[in-house]
């Protein structure tokens, strides 16, 4: 494993156990047997270090929304949309740690929105390529005509990132797999 990689596994650790304050660059370091300086050799701030672990860490929403994409007009669209919505809660569920933290630090929230802008990056990208996908299974005939695609996509992914908070709080009912089935059922009946 790479110096960069053993970083990344060590800051995500440090997230996870101490949460944003308290997964300091100095924590972080030791966990990845490397100096405070080195870390800076790989990333420019605190902030790309917790973008990174966000994007390369987290299950991925990308992978997810290709299979879609390259999907469209075949296979079981229902079967599809249900394993991206289990893909979509533990995403957001693995995410909190880092999303929530950085929400509750205004000077590193400021630095990750002026970071997201300039590498044109965002929470709102996967809903947006959502939407692309269910204008192109409506296009298909595979979703109700008078489905609005980005409002499905985003009240799925909205739903997903709810259950995803709720149950750091909470036991739900559900498991994961029914909750999702559900969703999608009543998201694009037929």
């Amino acid at each position: 494993m790479g110096t960069r990689d053993r970083i990344l596994d060590a800051a995500e650790q440090a997230i996870h156990e101490f949460g944003i304050a308290g997964a300091t660059t100095k924590r972080i370091a030791q966990r990845a047997s490397c100096s405070e300086a080195l870390l800076y050799k790989h990333f420019a701030n605190k902030e790309e270090l917790f973008l990174a672990v966000l994007l390369e860490r987290m299950p991925a929403l990308g992978p997810a929304l290709t299979k879609l994409r390259l999907g469209v007009g075949q296979g079981d669209l229902r079967a599809d949309l249900v394993e991206f919505t289990g893909t979509a809660v533990e995403f957001y569920t693995r995410a909190a740690a880092v999303a929530g933290g950085v929400l509750g630090d205004p000077p590193l929230m400021a630095g990750f929105r002026s970071m997201l802008a300039k590498n044109d990056l965002g929470p709102h990208l996967p809903i947006q390529a959502l939407a692309e996908i269910l204008r192109a299974e409506r296009q298909a005939g595979r979703i109700e005509a008078g489905i609005d695609p980005g409002a499905a996509a985003s009240l799925l992914m909205g739903a997903c990132f709810h259950r995803a908070n709720l149950a750091h709080f909470v036991d739900l009912p559900d498991d994961d797999a029914t909750w999702a089935a559900t969703v999608v059922d009543t998201l694009f009946r037929r």
